[in-house]
């Protein structure tokens, strides 16, 4: 069994939140694969279906993003799950809009929901790191990360989630750098980078 977290903020005034694209692409993840419905537990929301054979729970904590690790803990400590077993589906400042990386440990970079789940369940859970670019000032972070995609930017957080959940059976059966590169070749057969930038580079 595998627990995949989406973080976000509860609510609609959060919905649309540069901050929340963890939770659309676990919303885009569940419809796309036809889990079971939405239910409150855990501090959040589960759905639960299977990725390549694997079973997969789905999680939304609705602690609020500096919270997540408690529902991440509960979660994980009903279904002894080890951070292993784990992955955290994150905006990230430090990639552009419509990148994704996937890494194993390593910094949380200022990211609260990510300092909140360490601090519960250790380091050593599985990220994936869904750019939303920086605003180029550091003053100016937390107003972009709390702010509204705009609407220029729907057509690739849309294809994002859509390349995100057709290609999660990779993550679930752990080939981490296959499932990067064919989200990278999805964005980029849509026209959203050169043909040139290959997408190989590691972070």
């Amino acid at each position: 069994m595998l627990l995949f977290v989406g973080l976000g903020n509860p609510g609609a005034k959060y919905a649309r939140n540069r901050h929340n694209i963890g939770f659309m692409a676990v919303n885009e993840i569940a419809r796309r694969h036809g889990f079971a419905p939405w239910r409150r537990r855990f501090q959040g929301e589960t759905a639960e279906g299977a990725l390549d054979r694997a079973r997969v729970i789905l999680l939304k904590p609705t602690t609020y993003m500096n919270d997540s690790g408690r529902a991440v803990q509960e979660a994980a400590n009903f279904f002894k799950l080890g951070a292993g077993e784990i992955t955290v589906f994150q905006d990230e400042l430090e990639l552009p809009p419509a990148k994704v990386r996937v890494k194993v440990g390593g910094g949380i970079a200022g990211h609260n929901g990510l300092r909140s789940i360490t601090s519960h369940i250790g380091n050593d859970y599985r990220r994936v790191r869904l750019g939303i670019g920086h605003p180029g000032v550091k003053e100016l972070v937390h107003h972009h990360v709390l702010s509204d995609f705009a609407k220029a930017d729907d057509e690739w957080v849309a294809a994002l989630c859509m390349a995100v959940a057709d290609n999660a059976g990779l993550l679930a059966a752990g080939h981490d750098s296959t499932f990067q590169n064919k989200v990278h070749l999805a964005m980029q057969g849509k026209g959203f980078f050169e043909k040139e930038d290959s997408g190989e580079k590691q972070d």
